[in-house]
């Protein structure tokens, strides 16, 4: 049975794509690796989010709400200033050329213990993004009411500076084992400045609320099925993106790295299954004739992983492959036998209930070994 276009846009009740909001929240709790017995699986009331935006700004509000409770998280940021005494280490050039002895005082470079760290830079920021520009779904009264509270929370974190975000400034702050919170919250606002991030047009465009949403969930998508399958697979060995060689004669600078989203190893038999997400709006493409065919870039791909790999060992030789594509309605389930490679085409129900979501998922893996 298949499905030419396995994601829908056309249902209001639901994300984009036509996954449900709920799905999508459980979906983002596995890929932050945020597992079942989480606190996080029951922090915010899902089914009154009616949007991606209003889903992820209601998550980070609840989060830095609760972190307010016990105190929000503090570091030592290094600090310059004129002090009349001393702090810490004198500056003499500084001092000098403002006459800072004459007068009692002293041009100090010291440590300040301070609220005033780049983590809740990131949060404070992101928050005046959101009370300024999102707009969280059709629901008027909602949408005033989180936006409301938005606001109150930039007025009441005052004292922590506004930054410019970037991706690459959220990715490189450290987190201490304490502050397990502050990871789930800059990786929502890693999340919400994607959905922010201009096109690659000139000027100031940027993508739609739709292209958003996919650039999003795709990623999403990609790290949910790989800690799902490493949280539940407890026999097996689960490798997401590995980096494979090509094991060229002659090395090459231009051969480009091959990294499938998924490698999965029975402990017991050794047998291995390369699997790679396609979060894509069509399982199967017409070629020009009108007939269905597999898409062929990912089946090349899903091919390359594995003839490449077939003179490291016996479980590489016989290694099967997977191209997963999401769906909201028939699933598509089709396999190819190509030399000693069995590739399964496959596509689980985003819109299904959770427990079918999971049951799926295990289905795909447990005829390979045990689970």
């Amino acid at each position: 049975m298949t499905d030419k276009t396995p994601l829908s846009t056309t249902s209001a009740e639901k994300a984009a794509y036509g996954i449900p909001i709920r799905n999508v929240w459980y979906m983002l709790l596995y890929a932050l690796k945020e597992l079942p017995h989480s606190p996080y699986w029951q922090m915010v009331d899902v089914e009154k989010s009616p949007s991606l935006d209003a889903l992820l700004a209601s998550v980070l509000v609840k989060a830095i709400q609760q972190r307010m409770r016990i105190g929000l998280g503090c570091d030592y940021i290094p600090e310059q200033r004129l002090l009349r005494g001393v702090r810490g280490r004198i500056h003499f050039t500084k001092s000098l050329k403002k006459n800072a002895f004459q007068h009692g005082q002293a041009f100090c470079e010291f440590e300040q213990y301070s609220i005033n760290v780049p983590k809740n830079q990131i949060i404070r920021s992101t928050l005046l993004y959101l009370a300024n520009a999102e707009q969280f779904g059709p629901i008027q009264t909602y949408s005033e009411e989180l936006r409301h509270t938005i606001r109150w929370l930039v007025r009441t974190l005052e004292g922590i500076d506004l930054i410019q975000l970037t991706p690459d400034f959220i990715h490189r702050q450290q987190v201490k084992r304490h502050d397990h919170d502050y990871r789930v919250m800059l990786a929502i606002c890693d999340l919400i400045l994607q959905r922010r991030l201009p096109t690659e047009k000139d000027g100031q465009i940027y993508a739609s609320h739709l292209e958003r949403d996919r650039l999003v969930l795709h990623n999403l998508y990609e790290r949910f099925v790989a800690n799902f399958f490493d949280h539940h697979l407890l026999n097996w060995t689960v490798q997401p993106q590995p980096s494979f060689k090509w094991h060229d004669e002659a090395d090459n600078k231009y051969l480009p790295v091959m990294r499938p989203d998924v490698v999965l190893r029975d402990n017991g038999s050794g047998y291995m299954v390369i699997l790679d997400t396609k979060f894509t709006p069509h399982s199967l493409k017409e070629n020009r004739w009108g007939k269905e065919m597999f898409d062929s870039s990912h089946l090349y791909q899903i091919y390359a992983y594995l003839r490449t790999q077939e003179h490291i060992s016996d479980p590489h030789r016989q290694a099967s492959g997977i191209l997963l594509y999401p769906a909201v309605s028939e699933e598509l389930s089709e396999r190819i036998q190509l030399q000693q490679h069995q590739i399964r085409i496959e596509c689980v129900n985003l819109a299904a209930p959770w427990q079918n979501i999971e049951q799926r998922l295990l289905n795909l893996i447990d005829e390979f070994g045990s689970t």
